[in-house]
């Protein structure tokens, strides 16, 4: 019986392009934040589990005996971790203590409650020596996002959650999980997140719209003749033919799933050769296709990207996430950010009357257990 802490740090992620690409068999281009949750736990005598979450000063208890649904949604997060690995695995568990601390800042779009479930995930398996390998870590961290909370998205975050490596990006290529590790110099740039802290809920959002209407447009291909799996695996000359077979908003979903492939394959040139206005400028055309194409934007976001473009120390600017609220990712000079900061918060607080989340990050490392 293992008597001693278990403490495991995970990481939150950042997507510097390829959004919304991960359900459509496409590359994106993610990387572990040096931000995290950080796990301690201990086995329990008692006859319950108790999960105490400093970041939202909030606890629980859980019979391990009687898992079921919780009305409370970050609830779900662990209740439905410990589904997963309890009853589709047939596992006994020790009951135990987790006490949640860290500096990752909750519904940004960076991937809190990934990062909250492979962290969990991992640390009641060292708990409790069950042996999970990393696709093991990565298989019930899907399960419980897509099946328990019913949020229909691909693999990106929890992928790069556990994989991630210290100033490396991940080329990510989502139709077969193969990965390459992208080093990344951003030399004097630093990423900055500004979270519009608009309150979003993709599972409740039009985020599963999205991939429906995606899965639509490969239908229409299809009964064209062309075979596919994946939308990426199309050309736009191609899609161009179709353009009268579909809607208008269906064709714009497709256009801008192909066009962001490319770009994140463009990005990896540019980032490799250090090239990082080039980059930069695909950043602003991702959050073009975000806004105007894929219809996930909104006028937080907005705001946020068309204040960069006059300022020649940001690089580029868009969007990240799944949408409808959370962070604008920004390329900026490091000399440049606080002055930056301080204008862009007090224009945003006077035009939405809500107060600007600025969140500086650099590449961190994945998924780990502190010795």
């Amino acid at each position: 019986m293992n008597k001693s802490n278990v403490i495991i740090k995970s990481p939150g992620r950042v997507n510097l392009i390829g959004e919304h690409i991960d359900y459509n068999g496409g590359y994106v281009l993610p990387a572990a934040t040096d931000l995290f949750i950080k796990f301690t736990f201990s086995i329990s005598d008692k006859d319950f589990s108790e999960i105490k979450s400093n970041v939202i000063n909030k606890k629980f208890n859980v019979d391990l005996t009687n898992l079921k649904k919780s009305t409370v949604k970050w609830e779900n997060y662990i209740i439905g971790s410990l589904i997963s690995i309890l009853k589709k695995r047939n596992i006994n568990l020790y009951n135990f203590n987790c006490l949640i601390e860290g500096n990752l800042p909750v519904g940004s779009g960076i991937s809190s409650s990934s990062s909250l479930i492979c962290g969990f995930v991992k640390g009641i398996n060292l708990l409790n020596n069950l042996n999970f390998n990393k696709n093991d870590l990565l298989t019930i961290s899907r399960e419980v996002e897509y099946d328990f909370i019913g949020l229909k998205g691909g693999i990106m975050d929890q992928f790069t959650i556990i994989n991630a490596k210290k100033n490396n990006l991940i080329l990510l290529n989502t139709i077969d999980n193969s990965s390459k590790f992208i080093p990344a110099d951003l030399g004097n740039y630093k990423l900055l997140l500004l979270n519009t802290n608009k309150k979003h809920d993709l599972s409740d959002s039009s985020y599963n719209d999205r991939v429906a209407e995606c899965n639509k447009a490969k239908r229409i291909i299809n009964e064209s003749g062309i075979d596919i799996k994946f939308l990426t695996e199309v050309n736009k000359d191609q899609l161009n033919r179709l353009i009268n077979k579909m809607p208008k908003s269906i064709y714009n979903r497709a256009r801008y799933v192909i066009e962001e492939n490319e770009r994140t394959k463009k990005s990896v040139e540019f980032i490799k050769g250090f090239n990082l206005e080039s980059f930069g400028e695909l950043m602003y055309l991702s959050h073009k296709g975000l806004k105007d194409l894929y219809e996930v934007s909104c006028s937080e976001l907005d705001f946020l990207v068309d204040e960069t473009i006059e300022h020649n120390q940001i690089l580029g600017a868009r969007m990240m996430g799944g949408g409808f609220g959370g962070c604008t990712i920004n390329l900026i000079h490091s000399e440049f950010i606080h002055f930056f900061i301080e204008k862009i918060s007090s224009k945003y607080l006077n035009k939405f009357s809500i107060p600007l989340s600025p969140i500086i990050t650099s590449l961190g490392g994945g998924l780990s257990q502190e010795k």
